[in-house]
């Protein structure tokens, strides 16, 4: 490719607009383990330079104007993962609330974490904890953090929310429909997924926000999420905005 040639393209990616409608992306930030092998170094450095991806992309988010985020940062298949590389992702994790909180609240964002943390460890809890708090009144973008997260786990949880309801006399069962079921999983306030990334080229959704995942366009690239940065992530923009996105009907969305 010649120099003219690839300035044209640098050129084209940074006059990307986005016409489409995208109020939340969703990524699923894998291949940081095999990202840190090809490098020879240990795995949960992998992680580590995952974490300092997730700001990066928020920036880019908010260029584009995607109000909502969702990273899926430890599921709840994860804890099959050897304890020392868990350990070293929630010290990752807790490091990236201290460095970010300032900025992400300054700029009116709201942290919100899905999952159950009664299993994480007490520290890397409490830092979570005092996130959410503190940013719990910003509404101008929003980070969703996947955090001891299963889909599947949600959406049992949301029933079983519902039925105690019901049997307290609290709620009816007529009254249950698509729309407030919503209101039972951990983050009712964020959106359905409009598009979901995945990197590392691995194409499933790994029990990955499977209710709010419905009606998402998926996106799967082979880059690797540590080197996953703005120029890829307009690539995955662009796949998204030449989707014909008919929801069930027949009509462009």
């Amino acid at each position: 490719m010649s120099f003219i040639e690839l300035s044209i393209i640098q050129s084209m990616k940074k006059e990307f607009v986005l016409t489409k409608k995208l109020d939340h992306v969703a990524f699923i930030m894998d291949g940081n383990g095999r990202w840190a092998n090809l490098r020879g170094l240990p795995r949960h450095l992998g992680h580590k330079e995952a974490c300092n991806r997730i700001i990066e992309l928020f920036e880019a988010c908010r260029e584009f104007n995607i109000k909502y985020m969702s990273f899926y940062a430890f599921s709840t298949e994860n804890w099959d993962r050897p304890q020392d590389e868990i350990d070293h992702l929630m010290d990752y994790l807790e490091e990236f609330f201290h460095r970010e909180i300032d900025y992400l609240d300054s700029i009116g964002t709201k942290l919100v974490v899905s999952g159950d943390l009664s299993r994480i460890r007490e520290k890397t809890r409490k830092v979570c904890y005092e996130a959410i708090e503190r940013t719990k009144n910003n509404s101008n973008w929003y980070i969703n953090v996947c955090l001891n997260y299963g889909g599947r786990d949600e959406i049992v949880r949301a029933a079983k929310k519902f039925a105690t309801e019901v049997k307290e006399g609290k709620a009816n069962i007529e009254d249950l429909n698509e729309s407030s079921f919503k209101n039972y999983l951990w983050a009712p306030e964020i959106p359905d997924v409009d598009c979901m990334i995945r990197t590392s080229g691995e194409m499933r959704l790994s029990n990955y926000l499977i209710y709010q995942n419905a009606y998402a366009e998926f996106v799967f690239t082979d880059v690797k999420w540590p080197d996953f940065r703005k120029e890829q992530f307009i690539d995955c923009l662009r796949e998204y905005q030449n989707r014909n996105r008919r929801f069930g009907g027949l009509k462009n969305a």
